[in-house]
């Protein structure tokens, strides 16, 4: 993903409700500055549907700037939740990471957000810090789970 990319980021944000995009941003809204500070830090995506919508973005990267932390930025759009992108994609995350000596995922999100606290705790072990109504997680890299759907190709 690159800055020429807003007007995807901005079609993929407009398919997510307030309640989400406040959820994983800490507001209802992500300007092109923001875009702009985070392509700056680390490694963006955005996934697509099979008719080039998008439906998820992903950034990984040392945003922490903590060695060998790799800080992770998930969010699926609201109508597609619950059909393992997520977690399809914390993992890829996960693996970038680890390829790129990150010893640990991190992520830092509202205590409530159920969803990605489960992603992040099938990725392997984990430990939650809890700082008022947020959590940081972290994932220890050389512990990751093994995909089970990876098993059965």
């Amino acid at each position: 993903m690159a800055e020429a990319d807003w007007d995807l980021v901005a079609a993929f944000h407009a398919q997510c409700s307030e309640q989400n995009l406040f959820r994983r941003w800490g507001r209802t809204r992500l300007t092109p500055r923001d875009l702009s500070w985070l392509l700056a830090h680390a490694q963006c995506w955005i996934g697509l549907d099979a008719d080039e919508r998008p439906l998820a973005l992903v950034c990984v990267g040392p945003v922490s700037r903590e060695l060998g932390v790799f800080d992770l930025g998930l969010q699926v759009v609201d109508h597609r939740h619950r059909q393992g992108i997520g977690t399809a994609l914390a993992r890829h995350a996960a693996r970038l990471a680890r390829a790129r000596g990150g010893h640990t995922l991190s992520a830092f999100t509202q205590a409530s957000n159920a969803p990605m606290l489960r992603i992040l705790d099938r990725l392997g072990p984990t430990r939650h810090t809890r700082d008022g109504p947020y959590v940081e997680i972290r994932v220890a890299l050389d512990a990751l789970a093994p995909d089970p759907k990876a098993a059965l190709q």
